[in-house]
């Protein structure tokens, strides 16, 4: 059963980050599609809703930059675009309609093999209840490579820190050269 991708992203994500909140704003607790940010959405939800969101936005962009510094991506967001910050991949392209990841809102679906599925944070993982066997590599990080799912710490400074942002972007790596 294909499952519908709800959340923020481009059609055709080969990264996505799955996580239990939506912005509670506009129309977007009632998302039920995936919805390609336009330029400045990303900056009108940091700016109307918690710190929280911004966090989430900054945390998705530093490991989009440590990923591309890790492996060539079909998409290579960064150097195609002769970006070399992550603000300004952030503020210039994160999660619109043409990117290649989603910071989705609903359960992975499992059966899209071409995507990398990474879960933020334990307690949603849990809530999930996705019914594969994850693989704990320590205190901070599963994996299944049949599936292609990482469970990693939630996108917080503290929880996914730079060194676990590149712990992440190894782990990713690992999924796709299987």
């Amino acid at each position: 059963m294909t499952i519908a991708p709800i959340g923020f992203g481009g059609k055709d994500f080969n990264i996505a980050i799955y996580i239990a909140n939506r912005p509670p704003i506009d129309s977007y607790p009632q998302l039920n599609t995936l919805h390609g940010l336009a330029t400045g959405e990303l900056t009108h939800i940091t700016a109307n809703c918690s710190n929280h969101w911004r966090k989430v936005f900054n945390v998705y962009a530093k490991f989009l930059l440590a990923l591309d510094n890790t492996i060539e991506t079909d998409c290579e967001l960064f150097m195609r675009r002769k970006i070399t910050r992550w603000q300004d991949y952030r503020d210039k392209n994160l999660l619109q309609s043409h990117s290649r990841e989603a910071l989705l809102f609903s359960p992975p679906d499992l059966a899209n093999t071409n995507a990398i599925h990474i879960i933020a944070g334990k307690t949603y993982a849990n809530d999930l209840n996705l019914n594969i066997e994850l693989t704990w590599l320590d205190n901070y990080f599963a994996i299944n490579k049949q599936y292609n799912v990482i469970l990693s710490p939630y996108l917080d400074y503290r929880q996914l820190s730079d060194a676990r942002i590149e712990q992440l972007a190894n782990l990713v790596q690992q999924c796709l050269s299987r």
